[in-house]
């Protein structure tokens, strides 16, 4: 089981305070602290949702679900859970898990429903107290997948009784003690102030588990150094490559050292050559590139980087170095990035919404409002099911056409975009 540094925002009020019993403000904007940790190299992030009322829990989903979309890490929802919908909507706003607090009975009670609603996979519970899972452990461990002990004290109480795997909750630890927790078999991870408060030494904190014998999570590589081919500078060329769109963003040079920070931090690191001096992509323009994979060709001579850019990656401010076309031949039918088809009509389609333009139907339906989009929705739906029973396949691909037009005027009307409907959709694969 791979170690998991795990950071926590507590919201209450829209900003996050310092823990669940200390409402001191850490940060006025929970999505910049939740962006702060993301880039300090967390493996998950738990949000517990503090927030008292109807009103304000609905601003708590609204930042849950910006943090979503904004961090690389897994982010984890707690707190604020009376009922199923509840649930639903932490997951929906992009969460891959959901805490229940098991310091509720009202909460013990929904476990099996949501389990069996969202899978085993996406629920886990929280307590302070061993004795919430020993009352309930036939259901524990039937319908949870792990275990978030708010009390670094129950440890041993808790695994003596369950094999379910744990997160600790710790606000303030000596270093020894954080390795001997870690080093425990049923213990997945930590949380807490002590990581929120050592974020930037999560690198350091993951090789001296290393060298203690802990794996952690994101620290395994297949090559050193000195499996490469280098040229005769002694560096090797690095393609970097968007992970969404597949779009070539710029080609670099790497020598041992960049090669081994990008791998300890999960930032690209390069080797200027002009300056002589190592690197880091975003470190004064802020455009940082996030390492998704490294993958070296067959020659073990070039590495192949694809990432999640920041920004734009070229110094001239284009998002690629690589615009200024030499030649193109037109092929016809020649077939497109089908991701990239879908956002380009989608940014035609949200431009219209910014700036009207007479005579357009897309500002028709616009003008008319949801109830116009959704029965237009409803109208190709049904074209889509009687195109399907006639022998023509060219019909229902028109009628396919027609219903993601209009369900990408919905998603405009509602504000969402592809990036967040797809990354939705990987979850369920």
């Amino acid at each position: 089981m791979s170690k998991k540094f795990i950071a926590s925002i507590y919201l209450c009020q829209q900003h996050a305070v310092m823990n669940l019993n200390d409402t001191n403000v850490r940060d006025t904007d929970p999505v910049r602290l939740a962006k702060y940790y993301d880039d300090s190299n967390i493996d998950e992030l738990i949000i517990f949702d503090m927030s008292r009322g109807d009103q304000e829990h609905e601003y708590a989903l609204d930042i849950i679900r910006e943090i979503c979309s904004s961090v690389r890490a897994d982010v984890i929802g707690a707190g604020n859970i009376r009922r199923m919908e509840d649930v639903k909507k932490l997951l929906y706003a992009g969460c891959r898990r959901v805490i229940l607090n098991y310091e509720k009975e009202s909460n013990v009670q929904l476990t099996r429903e949501v389990s069996q609603k969202f899978g085993r996979d996406k629920i886990w519970a929280c307590t302070g107290n061993p004795a919430h899972i020993s009352d309930n452990l036939g259901l524990a461990e039937e319908f949870l997948s792990g275990l978030v002990l708010l009390n670094p004290h129950i440890i041993h109480e808790t695994v003596a009784v369950t094999s379910l795997p744990c997160v600790v909750m710790i606000n303030q630890v000596a270093l020894n003690k954080l390795i001997e927790i870690f080093g425990l078999d049923s213990v997945e991870g930590i949380t807490g102030n002590t990581i929120n408060d050592n974020v930037k030494e999560i690198p350091s904190l993951k090789e001296l588990c290393l060298q203690n014998g802990i794996d952690v999570s994101s620290s395994s590589y297949a090559c050193e150094w000195e499996d490469f081919k280098k040229n005769s500078d002694g560096l090797v060329p690095v393609v970097v490559q968007d992970c969404k769109t597949m779009e070539v963003l710029m080609v670099a040079y790497m020598n041992e050292e960049a090669y081994y920070d990008t791998l300890r931090t999960g930032k690209m690191h390069y080797y200027s050559r002009s300056r002589q001096s190592q690197w880091m992509k975003g470190e004064t323009s802020g455009h940082f590139q996030f390492v998704r994979s490294l993958t070296a060709d067959c020659d073990m001579d070039t590495i192949l980087a694809k990432v999640t850019q920041v920004g734009v990656a070229c110094h001239t401010g284009a998002r690629s170095c690589f615009f200024n076309e030499i030649t193109k031949q037109e092929q016809e039918g020649e077939q497109a990035n089908p991701l990239q088809v879908f956002e380009n009509v989608m940014a035609v389609i949200q431009d219209r919404r910014a700036n009207p333009k007479e005579g357009s139907y897309t500002n028709y339906l616009f003008d008319k409002g949801i109830d116009k989009i959704l029965k237009k929705i409803g109208e190709e739906a049904t074209e889509i099911v009687i195109a399907a029973k006639n022998p023509n396949a060219g019909e229902i691909k028109y009628e396919i056409c027609d219903f993601l037009y209009h369900m990408m005027v919905l998603m405009a009307e509602k504000d969402l975009t592809w990036e967040e409907i797809t990354s939705e959709l990987a979850k369920r694969e």
